[in-house]
């Protein structure tokens, strides 16, 4: 190969074009991965991660392959990271050349990045010595001295510099990313959305919660406008740890959003990100938020992500990664499930958007939903984030954990928004509280005893369970009476569920509904009477907001806790329910469940009996993993050393078992809607870069499937590809062509409840 002959990183785009050129995508990726990290001190040492990240593609073979793959689009199939991996280690960036190596198959062990890179550069010396006769050319500026571009604190802390590289290697991946995708779109430049003008949208914010709220005064109403001066008033304040423990019902979400836009535009900050536990809220928040922020004729600023797809597999298509989510938008609606299992991912697609929280207000609603389990490099996570990289954390909840009783949160400063929590909860304590736990009531019995009300919410622990109830309603009661809400049934077609119940409530009308945990954290409705099946505590306490929400009842509402003698629960329920019952209910009569004293006790006792702080607890055992900085062991568990395989049960996880994102066109309202949903689905399939906006139009009617149901091979049947091809597995998109029940979603028929997640 003539040293002077053009070097390309890509082939012509599909429909034909120029090539791309090598050099441009080095430095169009250096200079993107370094305005994605500046705001931390990290945007020197992300520039050269860029530039050195494909200087492998220099090698003669490689150039020569790509030329003859190029009218067919297949991959080349020769290492191109290597080299540049050797020369930022070399130039002493050390463990943070694992950015380099990792920007397609993912970061690894850093133990073993070195020994992996040298036998690669072994396997072909001569692509190597090729590929390096040509670093002078393709970067003349690349100093004989990285390390010093490492800040210091970086090198001494391991955690803090394990943190580093996630962002660092993140920025390079979505720099990466959208300068190819520009590349094969034919576009001058990437696509980067503008930062946005916190001030404005704060101002918007302010007139229109106004005008929300204009003509609604109440007592209740009185106290969530003090809730909402506190924030705001917070807001001044310098970057940090928050804490607004409000009770149920004291407007925390748009307390929680003007604080945090408040914050942002004060502090010069490039978004606001809102996570929250369950599918039912990030819906919720996002239409909430979409109408204090969202302007017609303008880009939306409201993001709503809650899907996930394996853009890293194989199967799902060489360009598909180029589709990955990377959150860029001002304002962020998410579930806990993505943001932390993103944050602690090592591939390239799951991890692209997760530099978007240096720098950024990240809100998290219903905080005392996170799993326990996983606490440890939860709190850790955040800590550093705060600590190191320019963020600030809200957590928002009626129920706040204990979290400054563990190690990790121990000595980490913290704000709360309400100066005296215990007095706003006795002002706004709104229900009392009835126990049925012996003798223990069927569900039947509890469905009868609902339907002499002329309004009522029960909340059962399955889908089983809530199948149960809905049937002998639906069997029994007239139309419209009756309703039901699952995750078996898509984001669109819960909220036109919950615009119903709420009507009715409105109107007085007769209303039963029924439906499993997802709506007893945040879920803005308001019935007289409350059933709960026996749960842990902030369960309880949580489906209790939904009783008596405004305070209209002179008595209070009624919340009846009962143990169905015919109920289900989830596996980790048991040790809680237990810690519950030390603490609350019958024998207990003195301790009020929302006392902010009596649940502190609880959550300390709760973080005791499961040990926690135990060496060998799966989340102190990956925060040794981090100290590491060993990024398969968090992601995938350590190596078994009877098996020689990953113990998966010792990884970072949210969720026992990563659901199946499923798109449910027949949830859509009405037949057009259903047919356009289905010729989108067909474009994407077809596709050979899936569409980033065909694909968060899909959101709103997508769900996600329990794993379990790849055992079934009636289920499997109906389960068609979208993104991937083969049979239907963990991280696909898939289409359900099945049935699909109008009152209760995707028809999984028989034993449906327990494939559904």
């Amino acid at each position: 190969m003539s040293d002077m002959r053009p070097l390309w990183a890509h082939s012509p785009a599909f429909g034909g074009g120029p090539w791309h050129a090598l050099s441009d995508h080095l430095r169009s990726t250096a200079e993107l991965a370094q305005l994605f990290t500046a705001s931390f001190g990290g945007g020197d040492l992300a520039y050269w991660l860029g530039a050195l990240h494909d200087v492998g593609k220099a090698a003669c073979a490689w150039q020569d392959k790509l030329a003859a793959v190029a009218a067919t689009g297949a991959p080349v199939g020769i290492d191109h990271k290597a080299l540049g991996t050797w020369v930022a280690n070399e130039r002493g960036l050390g463990g943070f050349a694992n950015a380099i190596f990792g920007h397609h198959g993912g970061l690894i062990d850093t133990p073993r990045l070195l020994p992996t890179v040298q036998c690669r550069l072994a396997d072909a010396p001569a692509n190597v010595a090729s590929a390096q006769g040509q670093l002078a050319r393709l970067l003349p500026d690349l100093p004989e001295k990285l390390g010093h571009l490492v800040p210091d604190r970086w090198r001494s802390d391991p955690l803090v510099g394990e943190m580093a590289l996630r962002l660092c290697y993140s920025a390079v991946v979505d720099a990466d990313s959208l300068d190819t995708s520009a590349h094969f779109e034919g576009l001058a430049q990437p696509r980067i959305r503008p930062d946005a003008d916190f001030g404005h949208l704060y101002k918007l914010f302010e007139q229109r919660r106004r005008n929300h709220l204009s003509g609604r005064a109440t007592a209740i109403g009185g106290l969530r406008e003090q809730v909402y001066a506190d924030c705001l008033a917070a807001a001044e304040r310098g970057r940090g740890v928050f804490r607004l423990g409000a009770p149920t019902g004291a407007g925390k979400t748009l307390a929680s959003g003007g604080f945090a836009l408040r914050h942002a535009a004060k502090h010069g900050l490039r978004r606001v990100i809102v996570a929250v536990p369950f599918l039912t809220i990030t819906e919720q928040n996002a239409d909430v938020y979409r109408q204090m922020l969202d302007e017609d004729d303008a880009e939306p600023v409201i993001l709503e992500h809650h899907s996930q797809v394996n853009f890293d597999d194989p199967s799902a298509g060489r360009w598909a990664r180029l589709a990955a989510e990377n959150w860029d938008a001002p304002f962020v609606v998410t579930t806990f499930v993505r943001l932390f299992e993103s944050l602690y991912a090592r591939k390239p697609s799951a991890m692209r958007r997760v530099h978007r929280l240096a720098n950024s207000v990240i809100v998290l609603d219903e905080v005392q939903a996170l799993p326990y389990a996983m606490l440890a490099p939860i709190l850790d996570g955040l800590r550093l984030l705060v600590q190191h990289f320019g963020a600030t954390v809200l957590l928002s909840s009626a129920t706040q954990p204990s979290f400054w009783a563990l190690k990790e949160f121990r000595d980490v400063p913290c704000v709360d928004l309400v100066h005296d929590t215990p007095k706003l909860v006795s002002d706004l304590r709104r229900v009392r509280y009835e126990w049925q736990l012996d003798p223990k009531p069927t569900l039947a019995d509890i469905a009868a005893e609902a339907a002499v009300q002329s309004a009522a919410l029960v909340v059962v622990n399955t889908t089983a369970d809530a199948k149960t109830v809905f049937e002998q309603w639906r069997d029994a009661e007239p139309g419209g009476v009756a309703w039901h809400l699952s995750t078996r049934m898509c984001p669109d077609h819960r909220r036109r569920v919950l615009r119903e119940v709420r009507l009715r409530l409105s109107r007085g009308e007769r209303v039963l509904l029924v439906a499993t945990q997802l709506i007893e954290a945040g879920v803005d409705v308001d019935f007289p009477v409350v059933f709960r099946a026996m749960a842990p505590a902030d369960s309880i306490i949580q489906a209790a907001g939904r009783a008596n929400r405004e305070g209209r009842m002179p008595d209070g509402g009624r919340v009846v806790v009962f143990a169905p003698v015919d109920g289900g629960q989830p596996p980790t329920y048991a040790t809680l329910v237990g810690c519950t019952q030390r603490h609350f209910g019958p024998g207990n009569e003195d301790a009020e469940p929302d006392d902010p004293e009596v649940l502190g006790r609880y959550y300390q006792d709760v973080y005791g009996t499961l040990n926690l702080a135990d060496a060998q607890h799966v989340g102190q055992l990956i925060q040794q993993a981090r100290q590491r900085w060993e990024f398969e062991t968090v992601t995938d568990g350590p190596i078994d050393a009877g098996t020689g395989q990953r113990d998966r049960k010792k990884a970072f996880r949210m969720i026992s078992g990563d659901g199946i994102s499923v798109v449910t066109p027949q949830g859509a309202e009405t037949l057009d809607q259903r047919q356009d949903l289905e010729h989108l689905v067909e474009e994407l399939r077809r596709a050979l870069i899936p569409d980033l906006a065909s694909l968060r139009r899909l959101q709103p009617y997508t769900t996600s499937l329990h794993p379990s149901i790849l055992r079934r091979p009636e289920v499997m049947a109906s389960l068609r590809p979208i993104i991937g091809s083969g049979s239907a597995r963990q991280g696909m998109l898939v289409e359900w062509t099945g049935g699909y029940d109008d009152a209760t979603g995707i028809d999984l028929d028989p034993g449906p409840e327990q494939f559904v997640i």
